[in-house]
């Protein structure tokens, strides 16, 4: 059976999900950020070296990342489910859309609240390019997801599962004001009423309200 080491308000809510909507058994272990740093606790940090959930154990395998941690999930337990094969009309979107996750929407985020935190100021040069890029970045997939009802198509996917926590929980770090995207807006709704997101959210984070407006 999986093991879930999941940190309280972190990436690895995907994981949860995911499990949830494969249907698949694991055991979860939960974690609690220290108080003052915000970080993650020494036994958490025991089992990688650089102390980042999510973390899964698989009959020997200790693996980090949560996008490999998905790949790995859907390949080895999930039967290729949840991802299109190079066969689909999406593939490609599908492709895009799950490696965007990580590589632009996640850390323009990030970047904008360690800038909020450095307190340079919204006429610094630094600020203002890093919010013109979450600007952009937010913009295309408001873009996208006026056009179809998930981000790979008209298929919920992994790719949805990538991406929800940097609209979502990612908000408690680094606050985003949802007013000027409608289509984001109503996607996480439909997101929200998925039995497979709130059995997740609820085993992983009880003292969380999903952020879904």
């Amino acid at each position: 059976m999986l093991t879930i080491h999941h940190l309280g308000h972190s990436q690895s809510e995907r994981i949860l999900w995911l499990c949830e909507e494969l249907g698949l058994p694991y055991d979860l272990k939960r974690y609690q950020r220290d108080p003052v740093t915000i970080l993650a606790p020494p036994d958490l940090r025991a089992l990688h070296p650089l102390g980042a959930a999510p973390i899964i154990e698989d009959d020997g395998v200790v693996l980090a990342e949560s996008a490999a941690i998905v790949e790995y999930v859907i390949v080895k337990h999930g039967n290729g489910r949840l991802r299109l094969g190079p066969d689909h009309p999406d593939y490609a979107a599908f492709l895009y859309w799950f490696h965007f996750a990580n590589g632009n929407l996640q850390p323009v985020v990030a970047r904008l609240m360690m800038v909020n935190r450095v307190g340079l100021g919204p006429d610094h040069p630094v600020q203002a390019a890093v919010q013109g890029r979450l600007d952009r970045v937010m913009a295309l997939v408001e873009a996208r997801l006026s056009e179809v009802s998930y981000l790979a198509g008209d298929d919920f996917t992994a790719a949805d599962i990538m991406s929800v926590f940097s609209l979502t929980t990612m908000r408690l770090f680094q606050p985003i004001d949802l007013a000027p995207y409608p289509a984001i807006r109503a996607y996480l709704q439909r997101v929200g009423a998925r039995p497979a997101y709130r059995r997740a959210m609820h085993k992983g984070d009880l003292d969380l309200a999903p952020m879904l407006a």
